[in-house]
């Protein structure tokens, strides 16, 4: 089953049962979180543009608002990012820190870079990754949920992820000219740690059911 489809089929057996609806919700919510809490200390005190700014602003509220979303559910509220409340914890704790570390390895392999550079180039390429990913999850995600007639709608984090998308295109152009081909394996690296990621998710669900 390829990646696409192995998401649809997630994503539409989880907006069909409430509690572990609230824990999906729940789960992108700590991820969205973590990227902003990491946008934010990537910041340089004095040296941070309006694009930076607006990307951390936007993170922290795409966690609120799926926080909020859960509330629309009849189930839990997921009080935290404990592992109770959470869907597969301990792979979607890892995604964005493995993706990190590993991209920041990748860098310093292939173009020696440290220090300000390497952070800079790392912000870049693992946003750039996520938003891709976005662009394919959340899309999928609200198919299910309109599908189902679902009260939860996650439409205007779409919008916005897309926003984020181009802004990330338009300062690779200036990072680098081979940008594309740096991008491409990144984006690699990101797609293997969030097949672990859904195929956990996916092991919870026949679990559950079984």
């Amino acid at each position: 089953m390829d990646l696409h489809t192995l998401l649809a089929d997630v994503t539409d057996k989880i907006v069909q049962d409430a509690p572990t609806h609230a824990r999906w919700l729940n789960s992108l919510s700590m991820m969205e979180n973590t990227g902003a809490r990491k946008i934010s200390k990537y910041e340089d005190p004095i040296r941070t543009g309006i694009i930076v700014l607006k990307h951390a602003a936007e993170e922290a509220r795409h966690a609120y608002y799926l926080k909020k979303l859960i509330g629309k559910l009849e189930s839990d509220e997921c009080p935290d990012y404990t592992a109770p409340w959470m869907l597969a914890p301990v792979e979607s704790q890892q995604y964005l820190n493995r993706l990190d570390i590993e991209t920041c390895r990748y860098l310093k392999d292939t173009m020696d870079l440290t220090g300000r550079e390497l952070k800079h180039a790392a912000y870049l390429l693992v946003t750039y990754s996520i938003e891709v990913r976005a662009d394919m999850l959340y899309g999928i995600y609200q198919a299910a949920l309109t599908k189902h007639k679902s009260k939860v709608s996650v439409k205007t984090i779409i919008a916005e992820e897309e926003g984020h998308l181009e802004e990330m295109q338009k300062m690779l152009v200036e990072f680098h000219p081979e940008w594309e081909k740096i991008a491409a394996d990144v984006c690699k690296i990101e797609d293997a740690l969030f097949t672990t990621w859904i195929q956990a998710i996916d092991r919870k669900l026949a679990t559950a059911t079984a």
